[in-house]
């Protein structure tokens, strides 16, 4: 089963799985934990309404951890498996798979957009947008060289 605890130590095979290095995907995981626990307070059920009883009761479900939900998310979005492939990595059935991307890909998102790390929209903002300015090669050209057969005689 994949998980945050045996992937941390496997370096390489963490950024094949989430595209993130550790020191990126730390920084994510507090603006997600952040989001998380806007978008489903602990006091409220997953309806809304208000607890009964404390959270944290009954059975306890795989993504336990909040790094363990984020790498979810993340593996899902990096490799786009089919919904039953992605359950087995997890050792989840296809409808919890799907409950859980649902769950959490608004979540990713609101902290995505809360870092400034969203993917500009408008076309015409692109070359503006601070993204591309801190990355962005100081020259780039674009070309192709190849050798042409060009005529000898003058006609």
């Amino acid at each position: 089963m994949l998980n945050y605890n045996t992937l941390k130590n496997r370096r390489r095979d963490f950024l094949a799985a989430t595209g993130l290095t550790l020191e990126e995907f730390a920084k994510l995981l507090a603006a997600f934990q952040a989001a998380y626990a806007q978008r489903y307070p602990g006091d409220l059920t997953s309806t809304g309404q208000p607890r009964a009883r404390r959270s944290g009761g009954g059975v306890k479900g795989v993504l336990q951890s909040a790094a363990d939900k984020l790498l979810f998310i993340l593996v899902y979005q990096k490799t786009n498996p089919l919904q039953t492939l992605h359950g087995l990595q997890f050792d989840l059935s296809q409808s919890q798979t799907n409950y859980w991307i649902h769950r959490l890909w608004p979540v990713l998102s609101q902290a995505l957009s809360d870092m400034g790390q969203t993917p500009e929209r408008d076309a015409q903002r692109v070359a503006v947008n601070p993204l591309v300015l801190e990355s962005a090669p100081d020259l780039a050209i674009d070309g192709t060289e190849r050798r042409l057969q060009r005529p000898q005689d003058a006609c």
